[in-house]
């Protein structure tokens, strides 16, 4: 049994928990991280030297770091698919992939902090339409590319939509006035009609410190996403 240890709203977990989804993976979510504790623990510090989520055990195999992850479990579970057998198109998805997280993911992450995270009467105006702008330029560089495909690697929905497609959803669930980018909200509704992203990446955030406890709690209850 796939075991997921994370909480299914941190913005590192939530691409391995729709990566499993997409695959059809039966898995068990260990919730870990912020009120769930369990990263101090000598037992997690063996699956995760790190002790940051996520991580997982499949067996008696473990690997952690988010974007490993996702291509462990396509190269695994989705050979063909989700990671594309073509050597030159899998490092196409292997190049968005590095770059959503080397150019895309910090100013979304922190124009996500710096409105969601934050109480409307602490925002900076200032530094939101810095990271705003940040975060426009740098999803340029994706319209351009997606002028002539509905996903990045061509025709076909592989790993390499998967984390540029939980970066879209916090881009533009945020409450800032953005510029066009008519290729990429044409690529997002394209992901939003995906059963796998409906149901573990468009997710409520949360907007207080009450709302994100009432999150943790509901998970706990849960056990489950």
């Amino acid at each position: 049994m796939l075991e997921i240890w994370g909480r299914p709203y941190s913005s590192n977990v939530i691409p391995v928990i729709w990566t499993a989804n997409e695959l059809g993976l039966d898995y068990t979510l260990q919730l870990a991280g912020g009120s769930f504790g369990k990263l101090e623990t000598d037992a997690y510090a063996k699956i995760n030297p790190n002790r940051m989520i996520p991580a997982i055990k499949d067996g008696d195999f473990a690997l952690w770091e988010s974007l490993s992850i996702v291509r462990y479990l396509c190269d695994r579970y989705g050979a063909g698919m989700l990671s594309p057998s073509d050597i030159q198109t899998r490092a196409i998805a292997d190049q968005w992939m590095e770059w959503s997280a080397s150019r895309a993911f910090g100013p979304v992450i922190y124009l996500f902090f710096a409105t969601v995270r934050t109480q409307p009467d602490r925002r900076d105006p200032t530094k939101i339409e810095k990271l705003r702008d940040e975060a426009h330029e740098a999803l340029t560089i994706l319209d351009a590319h997606l002028a002539d495909h509905p996903y990045v690697c061509g025709d076909d929905f592989t790993m390499g939509d998967i984390p540029l497609g939980c970066v879209a959803y916090r881009y533009f669930n945020v409450e800032v006035e953005r510029p066009p980018l008519p290729n990429v909200e044409a690529w997002y509704r394209r992901l939003a009609q995906r059963p796998a992203y409906q149901n573990h990446v468009m997710r409520h955030f949360g907007t207080n410190p009450d709302e994100w406890a009432a999150l943790e709690k509901a998970c706990a209850s849960e056990g489950v996403l």
